[in-house]
């Protein structure tokens, strides 16, 4: 049995969206333990003083908890866009590395206002190469965000992403390489399965791992599905799960293909609005449910 909250959800199911306090009360409503909120500005503009106290003023009256803090991935990330100028702690040139460590630095600032455990981040992008002078790049960032974390309570841990860097083998090697206190990995499921296979992965990263995502596809892109939607076997990977370790359900809004026929970009935007399909309430506690009901079997 897990010791943690049982059901943790992340808050990229409304990535596209500026997170709303109303939004955290239906997920408390929902029978959900805890949260992971992705720090974007368009999201959760963790820069913004005003809102941080709010949030704060909010976890403070609730029984939800602050579970971990995705650290943001984009400088300029804004509603309806995921891309932007990175963060990338790997970057091998040293002016935009050290603005990215600023930037999570002051997502990790959140912590001094709300109690959290974890704090997620992306080694590089799923562009980036496996080049030793990126894993040089993000030791020098680490070792400094790392310290400034543990000041606060928090424990980083690397998320695996699809590409070749930031595979489940790349970064155990660079962890146990290099034994920077307090450093440790966060297991994702859909993005493992693009690799070498869910379960593969989650072995790989066995010991070093202190929380998970858990998100589906069907093995060609990273489509961040509910879990039993897509290709992996929720049974055999949920039944190998470590028990204390918790589980975050990270589904995204999904969006219908779009149209031969739509040429402009207006016209993207309508379909991609129009088209977005969310998860309801029930199609995520029958998730949390036939997971709960595979890790109590193993």
């Amino acid at each position: 049995m897990a010791t943690g909250p049982r059901r943790i959800l992340s808050t990229y199911l409304w990535i596209s969206h500026k997170l709303a306090l109303a939004t955290l009360d239906e997920i408390e409503r929902a029978g959900i333990h805890a949260v992971e909120i992705f720090c974007g500005k368009g999201h959760f503009d963790y820069n913004n003083s005003e809102i941080v106290r709010d949030f704060a003023n909010w976890f403070r009256d609730h029984k939800l908890k602050l579970h971990s803090l995705h650290a943001p991935t984009s400088r300029d990330f804004s509603p309806g866009r995921e891309s932007g100028s990175p963060v990338s702690i790997s970057d091998p040139e040293r002016v935009r590395r050290l603005d990215a460590v600023d930037e999570i630095k002051r997502a990790l600032e959140v912590a001094e206002s709300i109690p959290l455990e974890f704090m997620i981040l992306h080694a590089g992008s799923s562009h980036d190469s496996a080049d030793p002078r990126r894993w040089d790049a993000a030791f020098s960032s680490l070792e400094n965000l790392a310290l400034f974390a543990r000041q606060r309570g928090v424990t980083l841990a690397l998320e695996n992403t699809p590409g070749e860097l930031a595979t489940p083998e790349n970064l155990r090697q660079f962890v146990e390489q290099t034994r920077l206190p307090g450093l440790k990995l966060c297991f994702d499921s859909g993005h493992a399965q693009l690799d070498s296979g869910a379960l593969q992965g989650l072995e790989t990263m066995r010991g070093l791992a202190v929380t998970c995502h858990l998100h589906d596809n069907h093995g060609e892109k990273d489509e961040h599905l509910l879990p039993f939607t897509g290709d992996i076997d929720w049974e055999k990977l949920m039944q190998a799960m470590p028990p204390e370790l918790p589980c975050v359900m990270e589904p995204k809004e999904q969006t219908k293909d779009l149209p031969r026929d739509a040429h402009s970009r207006e016209q993207s935007r309508e379909v991609a609005r129009d088209g977005a399909m969310q998860p309801s309430s029930d199609d995520i506690l029958r998730a949390f449910d036939a997971l709960e009901k595979a890790r109590d079997n193993s």
